[in-house]
């Protein structure tokens, strides 16, 4: 991390996780445990959990994020959501380009482009996330495969609607299995990331945004991977349905 430069972000992503219920109830036992947290915290909950997360994080330093939306305003899109209704509830962050949305539901760079244009016209901050499979990883074009996804990702999208972009890194073959990055590997891609917003922007604008990290990412190995200087935060999975594990975490990026 490198807070002289741009904010560190933990956001978890909860998945097909909890019910309304129960995301109150987990909301408000983390808001006590990262109430004094020195770093941005966000909460991607189901669309269903959206309106008791809003109401639970009401008044709190948590933020809330919905983990996809449609690219278009409206239309026969039976089942999706789109930005301007994020919008309107009063949602502030949307996650894009998840390697579950694109492995099992059939997202594409072009798509995740669309869908990030149209998050951030209807004024949300995007989560857009990037990152190779094992397969990619192993015949060497990690570096080339996360920029092309961040060049085409980011077509469009103006140097000010670029302050309005977290960019996550999340190794396919890291999320959900246990296995994680070292923090050196994290921190190679991150700084490879950092190097092609530099390409399309600008070094200054490049310095600015933050990368997160996002495979596997726990309590116990937070702060190694948050002391690298271009990790900029986490995008958490499985530790963030647990209050005190998501709030090790926060505690790590608050150093």
């Amino acid at each position: 991390m490198n807070k002289t430069l741009r904010p560190a972000v933990i956001a978890g992503n909860w998945k097909m996780n909890k019910t309304p219920a129960e995301t109150t109830a987990l909301i408000n036992e983390i808001k006590p445990l990262v109430v004094d947290a020195k770093c941005d915290v966000i909460v991607c909950v189901p669309f269903v959990d959206l309106s008791a997360a809003l109401d639970a994080t009401c008044g709190s330093n948590i933020k809330v994020g919905a983990q996809n939306c449609h690219f278009e305003k409206s239309g026969a899109y039976t089942g999706e959501i789109s930005a301007p209704m994020l919008a309107d509830m009063g949602v502030g962050y949307v996650i894009i380009g998840h390697s579950e949305r694109r492995t099992y539901f059939g997202e594409t760079d072009v798509t995740v482009n669309k869908r990030t244009l149209a998050a951030l016209e209807s004024g949300l901050k995007v989560i857009l996330c990037v990152g190779e499979y094992l397969e990619q990883r192993e015949q060497g074009i990690t570096s080339e495969l996360v920029a092309m996804q961040t060049k085409i990702a980011l077509q469009g999208v103006s140097a000010e609607n670029l302050k309005n972009v977290i960019i996550a890194y999340e190794p396919v073959w890291a999320i959900g299995t246990g296995k994680t990055a070292t923090a050196d590997q994290a921190n190679e891609v991150c700084e490879a990331i950092r190097a092609t917003v530099a390409e399309l922007y600008g070094k200054t604008a490049a310095d600015s945004v933050s990368v997160q990290y996002g495979g596997s990412m726990n309590a116990a190995n937070a702060d190694e991977l948050l002391s690298k200087p271009d990790v900029d935060g986490g995008l958490i999975g499985g530790a963030s349905l647990k209050a005190t594990d998501f709030a090790t975490i926060v505690t790590a990026a608050s150093k």
